[in-house]
């Protein structure tokens, strides 16, 4: 066995494909689009690595095979916020060898400590938005930009002298099963727009998405500043999801609370494509781009991305209206929501979830482990 830097197409290629190979008989992991994820580990495509040091390894066998990838990163702009010496892996995957694993973090650490890291955090993959290792909900398909992996990852990791950094959960309402937003919201939303009126709620504007996308930024930089792990966004970061995101973007599911005109709340969801993404195995063409065109008005799993609510209005049950706003939209469709990286100390959101009756199906573990 030996670790290889990525250096060359042929290396990039085979980083790039692994996962294809390690998942084939997977009947829950979702491939991610060949296209974009040929260019996707670039510094000149992602926006992420584009202000970051970064570095891709590979672990081969005696005979060449592919046992593993990682990619370790410096995020400059994470360490000047938090004003630590944090180093991140990402897109990491392995056979179920910790000799190989372990060799392949090992040189992962190695490169993060000769840029003075003190820390390494993990797994945070730049290139889908995946955060950490699924340690529970194994029997279905993830949400669109969030993990799979098999079983073993967590002992693997935890083997290897990773701790338990965080859990980010996910919770869900199936309403294909008979799941209905408990009557008392709908009391509570009555008598909120009769004593309130000087808050309104709305759907995205598909004709201004720009400036929606503008609110939706602001708002997250600020009402989510203080939330574990979190960097204040850049706007070409803002930009590239929109562009990710335009493609499938249903209006029924992205809705603000407006005080005076001004939002001051949103929630953000979209259709899952994971399960599409399965039927044309990645491939956009010939036919793949159609199917994923038609998700946005066929798809009925949907992933609520993100909620955020200025502080100033916090307690108000601002995140109520607009979890009842999107149930009433969608539901008559038929649909599963899942909202997913719910931190596990954010007990806020976590009461308002379970308040709504909503059910926690998975859980996702981030790790660190000291470098010194």
């Amino acid at each position: 066995m030996k670790i290889l830097p990525v250096r060359t197409k042929t290396d990039m290629k085979a980083f790039v494909r692994f996962p294809a190979r390690l998942y084939k008989d997977s009947a829950c992991w979702a491939p991610p689009l060949w296209r974009d994820e040929k260019t996707a580990y670039s510094g000149k495509k992602n926006v992420i690595l584009k202000n970051s040091d970064y570095r891709m390894f590979l672990a081969l066998g005696d005979a060449g095979e592919v046992l593993g990838r990682v990619l370790a990163y410096v995020d400059h702009s994470f360490n000047a916020f938090y004003g630590t010496a944090t180093g991140f892996f990402g897109a990491f995957e392995a056979v179920q060898d910790p000799a190989a694993a372990g060799a392949l973090l090992e040189a992962a650490e190695t490169w993060l400590r000769g840029r003075g890291m003190t820390t390494v955090r993990g797994p945070i993959n730049p290139v889908a938005e995946c955060w950490g290792v699924l340690v529970e909900g194994f029997s279905s398909v993830p949400v669109f930009m969030a993990p799979y992996n098999p079983p073993f990852y967590d002992g693997l990791l935890a083997g290897l002298g990773y701790g338990k950094a965080k859990d980010l959960l996910a919770y869900e309402a199936d309403t294909i099963a008979g799941y209905r937003i408990p009557d008392r919201f709908q009391r509570f939303s009555d008598g909120f727009a009769e004593k309130r009126p000087e808050f309104t709620v709305r759907r995205i504007d598909l004709k201004n998405l720009l400036r929606d996308a503008e609110a939706i930024w602001s708002i997250t930089n600020t009402a989510l500043k203080d939330n574990w792990g979190y960097v204040p966004v850049d706007r070409t970061v803002m930009i590239d999801m929109v562009k990710r995101l335009k493609m499938i973007l249903n209006p029924d599911a992205v809705w603000f609370v407006e005080k005076d005109g001004t939002a001051v709340a949103y929630a953000l969801g979209f259709p899952d494509i994971n399960p599409t993404l399965r039927k044309i195995n990645g491939r956009m063409f010939p036919f793949g781009f159609a199917k994923l065109l038609s998700v946005k008005r066929t798809g009925r799993r949907f992933r609520l991305f993100g909620l955020a609510v200025m502080p100033e209005y916090h307690g108000l049950g601002l995140d109520v209206l607009l979890y009842k706003h999107m149930h009433d939209a969608l539901a008559p469709q038929g649909i599963v929501m899942e909202a997913n990286y719910i931190l596990e100390d954010n007990f806020n959101i976590r009461n308002a979830l379970e308040k709504l009756e909503m059910k926690h199906t998975k859980t996702y573990r981030v790790y660190e482990k000291a470098l010194v």
